[in-house]
């Protein structure tokens, strides 16, 4: 089989510097980008640089590719239909797709939560009913979780950490972002291990709650990441100067999310599950850019990549800092 087969087979197989100046002649053509992103709150930075035209004024036209599973995310960059995949990405299974397709991808933001800091990134979701408290008390239930390897170890990885078998002890199910509410209300699922906005959605409707917010902080590290920005290192190497434009246009938009969210996340309807009159309610992920990431960083997300180790799913240990894209490599 080819290795264009062989990747485009991936999913299945395996699982604070300035903004640039605006281009002077904004006639000339623009580079095209394709970015592939999912409707989660972690990928709210991309909203903000689409709605306030940053790729526009870099010279940069944007194909948006909207997927609703973080693995689809993965297997567009592995396939070659994308170059980038906008905040929000998938970080175990970009771990994954590296392992078997070693130089593909380099990583250059971060995007999750943190119980410290007060910023939600993930719940155990149940409805306003329900006597479930904690993990503990899902022996016997069910327990949906976004589709693919990803939110699967990661789920598995929490249910263990609460005393509990996941082979024995815990029904783990797929559920798409959109049903994953309506699947906690109608009884279909007992539980569900949300990535925002499902928790403020559940809280907005009055039919289901968090109860527990934060848990993967607790289970895995805080702050917690589960998404990354990334870009193939294709990308990288043909159109460099390109590559450096958006990530520089990531790196300004992720700023202003975190400095000016209560009237940025207006922009949310247009993007993901939540309605206009639950805006207000959103809880505010936390969004690191490429220039400020820290050895703090880099730990917590080496610390979900050891999960996977842990839970057999990579084959060996992984060094994040192998698959972090250097400052010299955009020439910044």
């Amino acid at each position: 089989m080819s290795e264009k087969l062989t990747r485009r087979s991936f999913t299945a197989a395996a699982l604070g510097s300035a903004f640039l100046p605006a281009m002077p002649a904004l006639a000339q053509t623009r580079e095209k980008v394709v970015v592939s992103w999912l409707p989660i709150m972690q990928t709210t930075a991309f909203y903000v640089a689409l709605e306030e035209k940053l790729f526009e004024k870099a010279g940069i036209e944007v194909e948006a590719v909207r997927f609703e599973a973080p693995n689809q995310i993965i297997d567009s960059l592995v396939s070659g239909r994308a170059d980038v995949g906008a905040p929000g990405a998938a970080a175990g299974i970009t771990a994954l797709a590296e392992e078997k397709f070693p130089g593909t991808f380099k990583v250059f933001g971060l995007q999750g939560g943190s119980a410290a800091l007060g910023r939600i990134n993930d719940g155990l979701i149940v409805a306003k009913d329900s006597t479930i408290a904690g993990f503990a008390d899902l022996r016997g239930k069910t327990l949906g979780h976004l589709p693919g390897i990803q939110w699967r170890t990661i789920s598995r990885h929490v249910v263990r950490k609460a005393g509990l078998d996941p082979d024995k002890d815990v029904r783990l199910v797929e559920l798409a972002v959109g049903l994953q509410v309506p699947a906690v209300i109608s009884g279909s699922a007992d539980a569900t291990l949300s990535l925002e906005p499902v928790g403020s959605i559940a809280t907005a409707l009055g039919e289901a709650r968090r109860a527990v917010t934060n848990p993967c902080a607790s289970a895995v590290a805080d702050p917690f990441y589960s998404g990354v920005s990334v870009l193939t290192t294709k990308f990288l190497k043909e159109r460099p100067e390109t590559a450096r434009k958006v990530v520089t246009v990531l790196d300004a938009a992720t700023r202003l999310t975190e400095t000016d969210f209560p009237r940025l996340r207006a922009v949310l309807p247009k993007y993901t599950a939540i309605k206009a009159p639950q805006v207000e309610i959103v809880a505010q992920p936390y969004l690191r850019p490429f220039a400020d990431l820290n050895a703090k960083d880099l730990a917590s997300y080496q610390a979900l990549v050891d999960v996977f180790a842990a839970e057999g799913v990579l084959k060996k240990p992984m060094k994040v800092a192998d698959i972090m894209l250097a400052k010299a490599e955009i020439g910044l």
